[in-house]
């Protein structure tokens, strides 16, 4: 299967002066398999060593974070003959040993032409007496597949459509929001996405699957709080996770509200007292935030509060699960307004999956515009409609006057419209408008 962070790896190893590369990501986004796929076909041999399959590894850095030491021990052990110059070493689930996290550090310094990969979850957030190597490693970050990759995956001959929605014809436009309910059942965690791709068809058997494999997702993920939890109530971590999609359901104007504190953890209502598990679900990658504002203003995280706030799934299909949705009931989206909810955290999932690193919800006295877009000096506003009535926006219209911007998107189920300068991009498109939003200057 297609991942777009191929590329980047690509480009990492062609880098002049690269370091060992770390990549995060939340667990079950497909960490594991990219990096495997990466050194089979780039490097003349791949050799993977697993800190979670083999606890007694972490004993080698414990003892020594010489890389030379540990190259040859390792050949030694594994009778293994690793060629610094053509092959990649792989590290995988290095969270399980914070000390070969360190030793990155030296692989830079003492071993620069060696081509060393790490994949790990839950990186920053355990407890640990060891040093991050700041500066000494590079580091990307994987996400669920967007829904970019799901069509490239499964029906490639269409992938080209979602870059240029002006040109999609009515037929075309009515196939991809169909594809577009399948993604919100599968999502796009990649063992759920494999169960498609080998048929392309999903009927109830398939889905029972899929659902299968999601809870057996979620089960791993709060069987992780305890492990890793650290300092932080994982009891607490539990309560937040499972709360969330309730919180994404409490609406303001037919929008997710921003979060709500009380009662999430019992006899708890403040900020100051959830913070820890919040932040720790915000870490692993399991929930994205969404900063409501009130100024416009670049740069936005200046006039944003860290207590206010909406809190999305990272996995619309997860979410789906987590719901008890039936296939009938997202496929024919008869959901009320649940529907909205479902748009924007689609939208949230697949803006970060294009690059968006802070996401911010702009708010006045009633209204709210669900999304923002910083462009170098500019913000531009998106608006999130679930349906195919976009001929109303109000919560738009107020900060199109208040600020007069450039130019604005409506993301909605209707094809590509233009109205004076709003412009409405099929939700299964939002991947243009982060092309856009990169090459252009408004």
């Amino acid at each position: 299967m297609k991942r777009s962070l191929y590329s980047k790896l690509i480009a990492w190893k062609e880098k002049k002066n690269r370091k060992p590369l770390l990549l995060q990501g939340a667990r079950q986004v497909g960490k594991t398999w990219l990096i495997e796929e990466f050194g089979k076909i780039e490097f003349k041999t791949l050799h993977k060593f697993n800190f979670q399959e083999e606890p007694a590894l972490s004993t080698l850095f414990k003892e020594t974070l010489n890389p030379q030491k540990i190259i040859k021990t390792l050949e030694l052990n594994y009778a293994a003959n690793i060629d610094i110059s053509n092959d990649l070493i792989f590290f995988d689930e290095i969270q399980e040993c914070p000390e070969a996290i360190t030793s990155l550090k030296f692989f830079k310094e003492n071993l620069p032409d060696a081509a060393v990969c790490c994949a790990g979850s839950h990186i920053g957030v355990s407890r640990s007496e060891t040093s991050f190597p700041v500066g000494k490693v590079d580091t990307l970050t994987l996400y669920p597949m967007s829904f970019y990759e799901f069509i490239i995956n499964n029906h490639p001959e269409l992938a080209d459509l979602l870059l240029n929605p002006e040109e999609i014809p009515e037929l075309l436009h009515k196939r991809l929001l169909d594809l577009l309910k399948v993604y919100y059942v599968i999502g796009g965690m990649p063992e759920a996405n494999l169960l498609y791709y080998q048929d392309k068809e999903l009927n109830p058997n398939m889905f029972s699957q899929i659902r299968l494999v999601q809870k057996q997702i979620l089960t791993g993920y709060t069987s992780d709080f305890a492990k890793h939890a650290g300092k932080v109530n994982a009891n607490h971590i539990v309560r937040v996770f499972e709360n969330t999609p309730t919180q994404i359901m409490k609406t303001d104007d037919y929008s997710v509200s921003r979060y709500r504190f009380k009662d999430v953890v019992p006899g708890y209502s403040k900020y100051t007292q959830l913070i820890g598990p919040i932040e720790w679900l915000l870490k692993s990658g399991l929930c994205y935030p969404v900063y409501v504002i009130e100024n416009p203003a670049t740069p936005l995280r200046a006039n944003r509060k860290e207590n206010i706030f909406k809190l999305m799934l990272l996995d619309i299909g997860l979410l789906n699960c987590m719901n008890n949705l039936s296939l009938r009931s997202i496929m024919s989206q008869n959901l009320g307004s649940y529907k909205g909810y479902l748009a924007e955290n689609f939208t949230a999932q697949e803006l970060v999956a294009y690059g968006m690193e802070d996401l911010y919800s702009w708010t006045g006295r009633t209204s709210e515009v669900e999304f923002l877009l910083p462009i170098g000096e500019s913000v531009i506003p998106l608006e999130i409609k679930s349906g195919k009535r976009i001929a109303r926006t109000k919560s738009l219209d107020v900060f199109i006057r208040k600020y007069q911007p450039e130019v604005s998107f409506i993301s909605s189920m209707r094809s590509y419209r233009k109205l004076d300068n709003k412009k409405n991009i099929p939700l299964y498109s939002l991947i243009s408008i982060m092309l856009e939003r990169e090459s252009r200057s408004f």
